[in-house]
C-alpha cells in the first residue's frame, strides 16, 4: 500500500503564510520607495522635516491625495514615522542615509530603480526560462543603468580613495608615479573621475562593451575636468585590448561576461611589466547554504533578473551573481596565467577585492 501523504503542520502553513505576506507587503514598499525617490518626496522629508499629507504635497508640488496614500504605505512600512496628534510623518535620521543621501555608502534607491525596471524584461525572461538562452543587455531600458550608477556610484565616492586604494599600496604608488590604468567595464565613467582627480600625473582609459554610455562617460570626464587624461572606447575587451597599461580594474563586470576566462586572458596579456589587475566582485560563497538569507535573495535576485541572463543572452558563460566566488576567482585567474590572487582585506558586505598579479 502507498503512503498516505503527512498532513502539514497548521502552525507552520501559518507562519509560512505570514513571511510570504511579509515579502509581499516589501515588494509593494519597493514600488512605491521607488516612487517616492523619482518625485523627490523622501529628500524633501530629509530637507524640509515633518510633514502632513497637506504640506508635503505643497513642498514636493505633488497631487495631495497621492501624497497622503504614499505617507501611510510608507508608516505602514515603518521607512516613515506616523504621529497621529499632528497628523505629520517624519523621515527618521537613522533612515535618511539609504533613502535620501544620493551617493552616500547606505543610499538603496539605485538598487529600487533597478528592481522596477526588471519588470520590463519579465516576457523575455519566461521565455528564456522555457526554450533557454537568455536576455540582451540592450533590453533593459535606462532606468536599469540609471539605477545600477545610482547604486554603484557610492562605492566609488566612499571606498575607493579612502578604503580600497590604501589597502593596495603598490597600486596607489603605481598611480603616484604617473603609470596607466584600464577600467574594464567602466559604465559612465565615474571610477576613472574619481582616480583622475586623485592622481593628476597619472592616464586612464576606460572600455565598455554598451556603446552608449561611452558619450555618457565622455561627458561625465569632461565636467569633472579630466578629460585630457582619461579615454573611452566601445569594444570586447574579451577580444584583445589594443595597449598595455600598468593596473587594469573590473568592478562588478566579471561575473557578467560572457567569456569570463577570455576576458581574464585578455586582462592579464594587457599588464605591463609588474602590473597588476584589480578585481571586485560580489562577496558571496561557492556553497549556496552559506548564501541563504535576505542578501543571498538578492543577489539571486539579480543573478536570474540580469547578470546571468545578459551573460546568457550572448551566448555566454552565465556565471551569474553569485558564479565568481572566491575558489571560482582562483581558478579561472590560475586558468588565464596569473601567479598570485591575493584577497584584499576589506569589509563589505555586497563586495570582494582581489589584487591579481601575472
Amino acid at each position: 500500500m502507498s503512503k498516505s501523504p503527512s498532513k502539514p503542520d497548521s502552525e507552520k502553513t501559518e507562519a509560512f503564510t505570514g513571511k510570504v505576506l511579509g515579502d509581499t507587503a516589501a515588494t509593494f514598499t519597493t514600488i512605491l520607495a521607488f516612487l517616492g525617490d523619482r518625485l523627490g518626496l523622501f529628500k524633501e522629508l530629509a530637507a524640509g522635516g515633518p510633514a502632513t499629507s497637506e504640506e508635503l504635497a505643497q513642498r514636493a508640488r505633488v497631487n495631495e491625495r497621492y501624497a497622503r496614500e504614499w505617507l501611510g504605505a510608507m508608516a505602514s512600512a515603518g521607512y516613515l514615522e506616523y504621529a497621529p496628534g499632528t497628523k505629520r510623518f517624519t523621515l527618521p535620521a537613522e533612515h535618511a542615509p539609504a533613502l535620501a543621501e544620493e551617493g552616500g555608502p547606505h543610499f538603496f534607491a539605485g538598487a529600487h530603480e533597478m528592481i522596477v525596471s526588471f519588470v520590463g524584461v519579465l516576457d523575455a525572461l519566461e521565455k528564456a526560462f522555457r526554450e533557454g538562452g537568455g536576455v540582451r543587455q540592450d533590453a533593459y531600458g535606462p532606468t536599469m543603468r540609471r539605477g545600477m550608477e545610482r547604486f554603484t556610484i557610492g562605492w566609488f565616492n566612499n571606498f575607493l580613495l579612502q578604503e580600497w586604494l590604501p589597502a593596495m599600496p603598490d597600486v596607489e604608488a603605481k598611480l603616484r608615479s604617473g603609470g596607466t590604468l584600464a577600467d574594464v567595464g567602466c559604465g559612465r565613467g565615474h571610477a576613472l573621475v574619481r582616480l583622475a582627480r586623485q592622481f593628476p600625473e597619472a592616464r586612464f582609459v576606460g572600455y565598455d562593451i554598451f556603446e552608449p554610455t561611452i558619450a555618457e562617460a565622455e561627458a561625465n570626464a569632461r565636467a569633472a575636468g579630466v578629460h585630457e587624461r582619461v579615454r573611452f572606447r566601445a569594444m570586447d575587451v574579451a577580444k584583445g585590448p589594443p595597449e598595455r597599461y600598468d593596473v587594469v580594474t573590473t568592478f562588478d563586470v566579471v561575473h557578467d561576461s560572457p567569456d569570463p576566462l577570455g576576458l581574464l586572458r585578455a586582462i592579464r596579456g594587457s599588464l605591463s611589466p609588474g602590473g597588476i589587475y584589480v578585481c571586485l566582485d560580489v562577496n558571496c560563497s561557492d556553497r549556496l547554504e552559506e548564501n541563504l538569507g535576505a542578501l543571498g535573495s538578492v543577489f539571486h535576485g539579480f543573478s536570474v533578473l540580469y547578470c546571468m541572463t545578459t551573460s546568457l543572452g550572448r551566448g555566454g558563460a552565465g556565471l551569474g551573481t553569485l558564479g565568481f566566488h572566491e575558489p571560482k576567482v582562483r581558478e579561472l585567474c590560475a586558468e588565464a596565467g596569473f601567479r598570485e590572487v591575493r584577497r584584499v582585506p576589506i569589509e563589505n558586505p555586497f563586495n570582494k577585492l582581489y589584487e591579481i598579479r601575472p
